[in-house]
């Protein structure tokens, strides 16, 4: 990565305030609250289905100590991100922290893994949300992808203000049917019911916990991540944000606290009630739990049916999440910069469009286990570089200002570093053909950079304008 902080080459647009004139966002559009239920609305769809595959790998204990693992990986991103947004507070999020750290290399590797994240994620999510539908109508597949694409892509054309409202009440419905889930569950549980599935005995380490052995928690990794996969998104909206010094870091931290209960109620209490043999490869979860101790019922039928607002706000959200970071990467020329153009309600509608299209073919694929995988490849990758920055801007400038400073500083960035980095390798271990498809599409975005976005780079984005200021007063 080139440690300068001034472009590799910088090009200047024929007009540059009539440049940026057509790739503005609307300010002010998102308080704290907003943003605390953005950053739930990324993750909550992991709640209803995902996660349970992780017990498939590694059993309940397996998976236990994997999600323990991963809630303090992500808490220490979060308060590590809420340092740096409130640095920089820009719609790049991740990769603008980087690019003031390691200079626009780094930022674009950072930003490309982050895009692989956020545009797989929800090709993944359609897949579960196909399978909740087929379960409640007896309808599913292609159609049902066809249409959560097409309605939530034409909703977010309508400016981000209006979209995030409509996520919140969703987001809301979501939370109330896992509240719902967890109360149904306490008078089932039995512990014996946690370690129900056969131990192989060739695993070093098996056990009754470790039914699949040591490797098991590993190999749960990527599944426990999809608990709290893209929370780290909040500070994407920090141009929409209103007062972003304090409401980025009460976004980012409030919604990881209630993810990471969330997270652990669902394990212990679903298992302990259903069996974990019941759910390890379950497309829907929580719906098969009730089932499981209740039968079909009204209480089944209400999970099931709410249930798909959890789907669907992560679905609606992460949407989001994805033009905003094609938006950032294109307005500074890292991408075609005609995906940065904004319509007339300040969205930028070829960044929502395009992306779309590419995850709804892939959504009808229907394996929805292995674009997890490759949407946790991309999410690891920006969490190792984004820890990095961390680090690399507390030791190189300490002086800047910070309106919000992480707790424990560099000790906790440098956890999440090494957490990020057990990530990555868990990923391997789970399917290494999937993890090499994964960088064989990283190393297509690297390429791109190399032979030319590097020599097409805009002067006069925030980051980049943002860098030159702190490098001029490193000299001073």
């Amino acid at each position: 990565m080139n440690n300068d902080n001034e472009p590799l080459s910088v090009g200047k647009a024929d007009d540059s305030k009539d440049y940026f004139a057509q790739r503005e966002l609307k300010k002010g559009a998102v308080g704290w609250l907003l943003l605390v239920g953005l950053g739930i609305a990324y993750v909550i769809s992991g709640d209803f289905a995902g996660w349970n595959f992780g017990i498939a790998q590694g059993g309940w204990g397996g998976m236990f100590v994997a999600v323990v693992l991963a809630a303090i990986m992500y808490l220490c991103i979060c308060l590590s991100m809420s340092e740096m947004s409130t640095m920089m507070p820009t719609a790049g999020g991740g990769y603008s922290f980087a690019r003031m750290a390691f200079g626009p290399f780094g930022g674009y590797l950072t930003g490309t893994a982050i895009l692989i994240e956020y545009a797989i994620a929800p090709a993944a999510i359609a897949t579960f949300i196909g399978a909740y539908c087929e379960s409640l109508f007896g309808i599913g597949g292609w159609i049902i992808y066809l249409i959560c694409y097409l309605v939530f892509m034409g909703l977010h054309l309508k400016g981000a203000g209006e979209a995030l409202k409509i996520m919140f009440v969703i987001t809301a419905i979501a939370v109330v049917a896992v509240v719902v889930f967890l109360v149904a569950m306490v008078p089932h549980f039995k512990s014996a019911n946690l370690f129900d599935i056969a131990i192989d005995s060739s695993k070093a380490g098996a056990s009754h916990f470790l039914p699949q052995g040591y490797l098991g928690i590993w190999a749960a990794v990527p599944y426990a991540i999809w608990f709290f996969l893209a929370v780290e998104g909040v500070p994407l909206a920090a141009e929409e944000a209103k007062n972003p010094a304090q409401s980025l870091p009460r976004g980012l931290i409030g919604a990881m606290l209630i993810l990471a209960a969330f997270a652990i109620l669902i394990l212990i209490l679903s298992a302990g009630a259903a069996g974990a043999s019941v759910l390890k490869d379950s497309g829907a979860p929580l719906v098969d739990a009730i089932v499981k101790v209740y039968g079909q019922g009204v209480l089944a039928n209400f999970v099931n049916f709410v249930g798909l607002a959890g789907l669907i706000a992560s679905f609606f959200s992460i949407i989001y999440a994805y033009s905003r970071q094609i938006f950032a990467l294109s307005r500074a020329g890292y991408l075609p910069t005609s995906l940065s153009l904004t319509n007339k309600n300040k969205s930028p509608y070829l960044a929502v469009i395009i992306p779309g299209i590419i995850g709804f073919l892939l959504s009808l694929t229907k394996q929805g286990d292995l674009l997890i995988l490759i949407a946790v490849f991309g999410a690891t990758i920006s969490y190792v570089l984004m820890m990095m920055a961390h680090i690399k801007l507390r030791i190189s400038q300490p002086d800047v200002h910070r309106p919000y400073r992480t707790p424990g500083g560099i000790a906790t960035s440098s956890i999440a570093l090494i957490l990020s980095v057990i990530a990555v390798v868990a990923g391997f271990l789970v399917d290494p053909k999937v993890w090499f498809i994964a960088l064989g599409i990283y190393v297509v975005f690297i390429l791109y950079f190399l032979v030319y976005s590097r020599y097409h780079l805009i002067s006069g984005t925030p980051e980049e304008e943002f860098a030159s200021i702190k490098a001029a007063e490193q000299e001073l």
